[in-house]
């Protein structure tokens, strides 16, 4: 089967192929974009498009690459073999399968999603390399030689907030994720909210780009927000007049807590809106 989108995730043709190509290549597919674009959404869309079941694998900054092998817990065994606990004798015991067994011991071709990968250790990608490229590891305290049966389908997220190793870009195949147009995103609305009035629509977006093109603006909003924001509108049954940005003198349009995230671009719309009736 190929990736097309879905109901519930409008995909453009752009990210359809390079789904696609990377399920052809059976390479990592890493996929970069503004938060909010729908990029840790996409595994789970990838994976009901394809039938195959989901393991997601979400990174901290304090999670290491072995992690997603597996972990040893050589301190609960020493606090078993103190009490005598017969467990002791055998060290699979203590051995915890991360999300990479997981999917290299499915028993159909899963999708694993990485998501964030920048969060993590710059050295983390590298520490990754032979595994994501060969799809196999030995567990060193048992000397069982783990390989995945079928490869996963790797979908691998980032937020840009760190550069990533060239060798491990090599191994990826690369997609970012345009933020969409007013077109596009009235679709991913329309979605989501298929009964929603015209009118109310047309004047969300408007504002909406409005605010994500404010000269100075430190937070865009994104897709999800946006969609947050319009839920409000729909159940606090706001009056699509007073969405647009000059209603009531004012810049900022209501709710706009769901849009705008920081002090400094709530103030920043203020001196806007005192400029404007200053001017008037």
């Amino acid at each position: 089967m190929r990736f097309e989108g879905s109901k519930t995730y409008v995909a453009s043709g752009d990210l359809q192929i390079a789904v696609n190509a990377a399920v052809a290549l059976q390479r990592p597919l890493l996929v970069k974009g503004e938060p909010g674009t729908g990029k840790s959404v996409l595994a789970a869309e990838v994976a009901a498009a394809l039938g195959a079941p989901l393991i997601e694998w979400h990174i901290k900054s304090t999670t290491k690459a072995r992690e997603g092998l597996y972990e040893y817990d050589a301190v609960a065994r020493l606090r078993d073999s103190q009490l005598g606990d017969p467990r002791v004798s055998d060290i699979n015991n203590y051995i915890r399968r991360g999300k990479l067994w997981e999917a290299f011991a499915a028993p159909e071709r899963p999708v694993l999603l990485i998501d964030e990968i920048d969060k993590a250790d710059i050295e983390f990608p590298n520490d990754l390399l032979l595994e994501l490229d060969r799809m196999e590891f030995t567990v060193l305290e048992t000397g069982e030689h783990v390989a995945a049966a079928q490869r996963p389908v790797v979908i691998i997220t980032s937020n840009n907030e760190k550069e990533l190793p060239d060798a491990f870009l090599r191994r990826c195949f690369f997609h970012y994720i345009q933020f969409p147009d007013a077109e596009t995103l009235a679709a991913i609305v329309e979605v989501h909210f298929p009964n929603l009035k015209p009118r109310l629509l047309r004047q969300a977006l408007e504002s909406f780009f409005a605010i994500r093109e404010a000269p100075g603006i430190k937070k865009r909003p994104s897709t999800s927000e946006l969609l947050d924001w319009i839920k409000l509108l729909v159940v606090e049954d706001i009056d699509p007049e007073l969405i647009g940005e000059n209603a009531s003198g004012k810049l900022l349009p209501p709710l706009h807590g769901a849009l705008i995230k920081n002090e400094q671009d709530v103030h920043l719309f203020e001196r806007l809106a005192f400029l404007d009736r200053a001017r008037r």
